[in-house]
């Protein structure tokens, strides 16, 4: 029994020393684990910021090397409609020192009244689209121009009516200039039948004109063969306001009605049609349309008549054909001229001038913003600096607290002292932004009293 009592005192002799050890070398063991950690997070830190820096700096032109968010930030999808497109200039050759620039104007669309056709040119039908003339509402808010499209398969043509909306400001020519149909509303408002089953057969849609306040549009439908002519007109209005259309077949009807009733004429066996001339002058919400009858040689006046907007009510205007007073709203673009030669040369130097300091911006630009980099750059490194500082001071106090004995200071002195420190920091780093503040002000001042000065000398 003694000699168990022996052995087991000797073992606990022995392991005391070795138990004193592990807990006094632990805390040291921790200190040296944090600081190394501390200081690998600041390396890594400091790498990532040179690394993106460099980045940011590289990447002013882009290049194909790019992360993955990047990417997918790059392959957004890019709302087309939002997109500024200039005015379009001619090209000049590099052999060439004058070609001739074409000088525009502004006039009437429906002069003289009904005139408006739908001109195709002689590559239609190998493009299988075109777009034709516009027609600009009378406030140059919007323009509505038709897309014809051309089917091989049944040699057949069809329609669409697009809206483009123009900008708000700048003069009118500029704003036709500018418009572009990647701004069109992607909804056509109008649109002829596409599955068409007669060989040859065509649909287009005219626009004739639009009404004094620009709320309506007076559009003609053709329907015919482009082997046999035209077949039939139909004069259609559409409503901005109600985003809806009407089609006024009831002048047809009425035409037919009154030359088979007073007239003893059967219009269902011959051929005719009518042609949309516009809104009456006297009444805006009145279309007037004239009638046709074709006998082979010269072609039968059959009157002007006139139908509101809805196709409520129709009256005849004259059996004679004589002028009508038609009111001629929407405007076009035309080609009037070329640009004097000398004008040009004013132009080019002027334009080369501003070349130049397009070119000097932008190289200040670059400065500026390779400045900018570098600025941030410095700052983010003396963020990291100080973070990494502060961490280290907060590891040493807490340490200091962690390995505090009863015959050191007290653990209530250190958490004082580590109060305080806190504090300090907290009211240098006060200081330090009510210096930045003022300095920031003294350089606002200055460049305001530069400014003053500068206007008081022109």
């Amino acid at each position: 029994m003694l000699r168990r009592l022996a052995i087991s005192f000797s073992v606990l002799c022995l392991s005391l020393p070795c138990l004193f050890l592990i807990q006094s070398s632990s805390p040291v063991c921790a200190k040296s684990y944090t600081e190394k950690e501390a200081k690998y997070l600041y390396k890594i830190q400091k790498e990532d910021a040179k690394e993106e820096y460099g980045r940011k700096k590289n990447n002013r032109t882009p290049s194909g090397y790019m992360t993955v968010e990047e990417y997918e930030m790059l392959s957004a999808p890019i709302d087309k409609t939002q997109a500024e497109i200039p005015i379009p200039k001619p090209q000049k050759a590099a052999d060439m020192k004058y070609i001739p620039h074409p000088d525009y104007e502004i006039v009437r669309y429906n002069n003289p009244p009904g005139s408006p056709e739908i001109s195709l040119g002689r590559n239609f039908k190998k493009t299988h689209q075109q777009n034709a003339q516009g027609i600009v509402s009378p406030d140059y808010r919007i323009l509505v121009y038709p897309a014809v499209y051309y089917y091989p398969r049944g040699n057949t043509v069809a329609c669409d009516l697009f809206v483009i909306p123009l900008e708000p400001h700048g003069n009118a020519l500029a704003k036709i200039k500018k418009a572009n149909v990647m701004h069109r509303d992607p909804n056509p408002i109008l649109s002829t039948e596409k599955s068409i089953e007669n060989y040859a057969a065509f649909m287009t849609l005219t626009p004739v004109d639009f009404s004094t306040d620009g709320q309506k549009l007076l559009v003609k439908e053709k329907i015919g063969s482009s082997e046999d002519g035209i077949w039939q007109t139909n004069a259609i209005v559409y409503d901005f306001n109600t985003k809806s259309s009407y089609k006024l077949n009831e002048v047809r009807d009425a035409i037919e009605y009154y030359w088979f009733e007073y007239k003893n004429l059967n219009l269902k066996d011959v051929r005719w049609d009518i042609y949309p001339l516009g809104f009456d002058a006297n009444e805006p919400d009145r279309i007037v349309v004239s009638g046709y009858a074709y006998t082979g040689e010269v072609p039968v006046f059959l009157g002007n008549w006139s139908v509101d907007t809805k196709g409520e009510q129709v009256r005849m205007l004259s059996l004679k054909p004589k002028d009508v007073q038609v009111s001629m709203n929407g405007v076009k673009m035309v080609q009037s001229g070329v640009v004097p030669p000398m004008i040009l040369e004013v132009e080019e130097k002027q334009a080369k001038y501003e070349d130049k300091l397009d070119a000097k911006a932008a190289k200040e630009k670059e400065k500026a913003e390779l400045k900018k980099l570098k600025e941030e750059y410095k700052n983010k490194l003396q963020k990291i600096e100080k973070e990494h500082s502060y961490l280290m001071q907060d590891y040493k106090l807490k340490n200091k607290i962690e390995g505090s004995t009863s015959t050191n200071d007290s653990v209530e002195d250190i958490e004082q002292a580590l109060l305080k420190h806190k504090a300090d920091t907290e009211a240098k780093e006060a200081k330090k932004k009510a210096r930045e503040a003022a300095k920031e002000q003294k350089r606002l001042e200055k460049e305001k009293r530069k400014q003053q000065k500068g206007q008081s000398v022109k």
